[in-house]
């Protein structure tokens, strides 16, 4: 993909994790031509809100001055840009892909956020992202803007999944990946930690970002 106009796609990683996390999806669509902007954040120290207003403006910079904005986020970094949007427009926004979003949050979060590891090791933000009404996903109302969702069906957390009714990545379940507005949504048997670095899914990513639908 070579084009005049400049495209940037900004990566946003979940919750717990760096940028590195998001690596090998950089590389592939620096290598398909698109400016990438990999941002990293404090994902554990802070709630959802402060991260997104610290975030966002700091990614949105590193673009260049001209041309389309794209997003690709895993998990918690999907809310990230749900609740910015909630409060400022990018007017140069194109596309986004969400993997593993809890855009309808997350049982897990119901069932272990008062537990003590839990909040040492997620902090603020973790605790944010329960399946009640007043959880930050789900105070954010629909999306207006371009999205396609990919969840994961397989999972390597065992002990998670049984807190976690039907198809899930070992974090969210399928359903509750989904938001009212988005485009279109597509199951890969992938696990939450890994589906950014899986082939299938760096393909279908590209395959959004150019089309705005995903290769079925």
């Amino acid at each position: 993909m070579k084009t005049q106009d400049p495209q940037c796609v900004i990566l946003l990683h979940g919750l717990a994790r760096t940028a590195h996390a998001m690596k090998k999806m950089a590389n592939a669509l620096e290598n398909t031509g698109y400016t990438v902007v990999n941002q990293g954040y404090p994902s554990t120290k802070k709630d959802i809100q402060t991260l997104a207003t610290e975030t966002l403006p700091k990614a949105l910079a590193k673009c260049p001055a001209t041309g389309t904005i794209h997003f690709v986020t895993h998990s918690m970094g999907g809310i990230l840009l749900r609740q910015y949007l909630s409060q400022h427009r990018i007017e140069r926004l194109c596309r986004t892909v969400m993997l593993g979003p809890p855009n309808q949050g997350s049982e897990v979060v119901d069932r272990l956020g008062d537990w003590a590891p839990f909040q040492w090791f997620n902090g603020p933000a973790g605790s944010q992202m329960g399946t009640g009404p007043d959880s930050v996903p789900n105070q954010l109302g629909p999306v207006d803007f371009p999205l396609g969702i990919i969840a994961g069906s397989d999972t390597i957390n065992f002990l998670l999944s049984t807190q976690l009714p039907g198809p899930n990545d070992g974090k969210v379940t399928v359903e509750r990946t989904k938001v009212e507005g988005m485009q279109d949504h597509l199951v890969l048997p992938v696990t939450h930690p890994f589906m950014m670095r899986n082939g299938e899914v760096i393909e279908q990513v590209k395959a959004f970002l150019a089309r705005g639908v995903f290769s079925k």
